[in-house]
């Protein structure tokens, strides 16, 4: 039965040529309710209902039930909804971090919390995004520093704030398509090194508790070289694959590359391109990692922000060439298994 729905009867009679006995046999061929609908309405009943934010990215997904196995069909509708919007999000959701954990398990194997920064609560998965350890406030996709980074973020909210607080998600293949040509074929033609070796550059009143997690985020180096654009391994859409780890592009100054980085960083965030989610309580953010950035708004004054983040493992990505990325620097084998590159 499916995770969404609660029909208490899934099988009806096939369809029979028109004028024909409706005679039913203990062997009859049978359909489900999704099949009959495909001969109904020309369609598969959609598992859940999907309402979409804006032009560009983000959608609302209603009546999945999170306490149940999930069929293949949901999970479908789930990864394709994914695919199309980009970021998807649920409404009372009442899920701890094992529930996290199984929901994020859904879509593939999960990464432990981070290369670095310890998992939360005794977890192994969970990492918590706290406003007293980080802010998070800077354009950025998650751990592009490895060779492989999460394929999927999910994002629980544990406590928000009274106003602010929100979280912003740019839709990178967007971007892409809004390049002028010269500037896409070049993009095109790109690598670029990712690090979390940078200048945090907090403002004096850091906190000891953010001064530490910058310690931790910072401890063992990671360096991974990637395509400045990534094609993404079940669309085919290509997508900037940029963002604040993305520091020197191969072949290119520092000074050369933070130029080409700022515009093309600037088409990934044009008003347009994104999705500015304000949080409540008892909700999921799910979002595509491969092809969008993400930002959190630092608009809250000293109230308390938490969410927890859980994500699913991904390929190495590839280049409009076919060559996919590369680690320079660290072992990340800890964190994540190295999935190849889709073919």
């Amino acid at each position: 039965m499916s995770a969404a729905f609660r029909i208490g009867t899934d099988r009806l009679l096939a369809p029979r040529p028109f004028g024909s006995p409706a005679t039913l046999h203990s062997d009859s061929p049978t359909l489900s309710i999704r099949q009959c609908a495909h001969f109904l309405e020309g369609d598969f009943l959609m598992p859940a209902s999907i309402r979409k934010l804006t032009g560009r990215i983000g959608a609302v997904v209603e009546g999945v039930d999170f306490t149940a196995p999930p069929d293949p069909s949901t999970i479908t509708t789930l990864r394709d909804a994914l695919n199309k919007h980009k970021a998807i999000v649920f409404d009372g959701v009442n899920l701890d971090n094992d529930g996290q954990e199984r929901v994020a398990g859904w879509f593939g194997e999960l990464t432990t919390a981070h290369p670095n920064v310890p998992a939360t609560d005794g977890t192994t998965n969970v990492l918590a995004v706290d406003s007293e350890t980080s802010k998070a406030n800077e354009w950025h996709t998650d751990v592009t520093f490895v060779v492989n980074p999460p394929q999927l973020t999910t994002l629980r909210s544990i406590v928000t704030t009274p106003y602010g607080g929100e979280t912003l998600i740019a839709n990178a293949a967007a971007a892409y398509r809004d390049l002028p040509e010269p500037l896409r074929a070049l993009a095109d033609s790109l690598r670029v090194v990712h690090t979390n070796q940078y200048d945090y550059a907090r403002p004096s009143s850091t906190t000891t508790l953010q001064k530490e997690y910058d310690r931790v985020f910072v401890s063992t180096p990671y360096e991974a070289e990637h395509p400045v654009v990534r094609v993404h391994p079940l669309t085919g859409e290509r997508g900037l694959f940029i963002g604040g780890f993305a520091r020197r592009i191969v072949g290119l100054s520092s000074s050369e590359s933070a130029e080409l980085l700022r515009i093309l960083q600037s088409y990934v965030t044009r008003p347009e391109n994104i999705l500015r989610w304000t949080w409540s309580p008892g909700q999921l953010l799910i979002f595509d990692n491969r092809i969008t950035q993400h930002y959190a708004v630092d608009n809250y004054d000293a109230h308390p922000r938490r969410l927890n983040r859980v994500t699913v493992a991904g390929e190495v990505p590839v280049g409009v060439d076919g060559r996919p990325s590369a680690q320079l620097v660290g072992d990340a084998s800890h964190y994540t298994k190295v999935l190849e590159p889709a073919t």
